[in-house]
């Protein structure tokens, strides 16, 4: 389904200051106002392609999250009432060492359905607190307690460092989260771009495993194939804030070698043992070189019984998602999600 938004301000476009002015190519979609009003803020912070940049360099530009928080703030829109959710801030013990984590609380007495959280950033860049609004907002909407976990960064830390951890994480999780108040048997994983496809491994190691399953899957742009030439990627080969280049930056970072990326892992598509797993959300975003494979992944998992809400989503690029205070469309997609994750919980009560 392509979601409906019925509803679009526009906050108009500052100038852009820097490489992400907009690239006008016949074959790419233009971002819609509100998704352009982000980008020029970001233009205006003075960030740059992360494929032009260090690892230190990437790390330490303004990030889309700030841009989005930069129109927040000039437009003076409350942070309410996500603001309300609380958080504490953990260390998740694993055998590889402690993970920081945080865990985001809504109102309620419990014991909380759970939501386990990977952010993005190609398993390069960000970090807890650049990922903060998609946590809160989730734990907003779905009455959920979710606890968002940080993992091991490449190039410091190779493939498969974070999908260890992630497992690792969700282990941890199962057996012990009734110390946070929240339900063992209500937990569903999720994730964003990288942090997607590390939530839809936890999954498939689940089933693999033969151990307790997740009761939902939600994949917001996962890295979910190794197929740098898919139609998404030629489509949006310039696009900001993520493009083609930046994709072949994060895999140097990533993979020992680019022969790495036909791991199963990493090439979602490829695998032929989907059936069997949790119900899953897919969204993808039309100006993102991810959507082709994230909109594949969802297609393979259908093909294998799995029930499947597929929501696409025009005139947004990759990182919407999180930027429910400025961009209409993404509160939407987080309204859809929040709907599909509630059922889930309701029905394992």
């Amino acid at each position: 389904m392509t979601l409906p938004i019925h509803s679009i301000r526009s906050f108009g476009a500052a100038a852009a200051l820097s490489l992400f002015a907009t690239v006008a190519l016949a074959d790419q979609a233009k971002p819609d106002a509100q998704m352009q009003a982000v980008l020029d803020a970001l233009g205006s912070l003075q960030a740059k392609p992360v494929h032009t940049l260090s690892v230190p360099d990437a790390r330490m530009q303004a990030s889309p999250a700030d841009a989005a928080r930069t129109v927040q703030r000039d437009h003076k829109l409350s942070p309410y009432p996500e603001a309300k959710v609380a958080t504490r801030d953990f260390a998740l013990p694993t055998a590889g060492g402690a993970l920081p984590a945080r865990a985001y609380i809504p109102d309620g007495e419990g014991p909380f359905p759970v939501v386990l959280y990977f952010h993005g950033g190609g398993w390069v860049v960000a970090d807890l607190n650049t990922y903060d609004a998609t946590p809160r907002a989730l734990a907003l909407g779905s009455k959920a307690l979710v606890i968002s976990v940080d993992y091991h960064h490449a190039p410091e830390s190779k493939f498969p460092a974070q999908h260890d951890d992630a497992w690792a994480a969700y282990a941890w999780l199962v057996e012990n989260v009734h110390t946070l108040n929240g339900d063992a048997k209500r937990v569903a994983v999720a994730g964003e771009s990288a942090g997607g496809n590390l939530a839809a491994n936890v999954a498939l190691m689940a089933k693999e495993k033969k151990t307790t399953m997740p009761v939902y899957q939600l994949l917001v742009y996962p890295i979910a194939g190794n197929d740098t030439n898919t139609p998404s990627y030629q489509e949006n080969a310039n696009a900001l804030p993520l493009g083609k280049a930046d994709m072949e930056w994060f895999i140097a970072n990533v993979f020992a070698s680019r022969d790495e990326t036909s791991d199963p892992r990493i090439n979602l598509v490829g695998r032929k043992d989907l059936s069997g797993l949790p119900p899953a959300t897919v969204v993808t975003a039309q100006i993102d070189p991810l959507r082709s494979e994230g909109q594949a992944y969802a297609e393979k998992l259908k093909a294998a019984g799995v029930k499947v809400n597929v929501i696409n989503v025009d005139g947004v690029t990759h990182e919407f998602f999180g930027m429910v205070k400025v961009v209409d469309k993404a509160k939407a997609a987080v309204d859809a999600a929040n709907l599909d994750l509630t059922d889930a919980f309701g029905s394992k009560k």
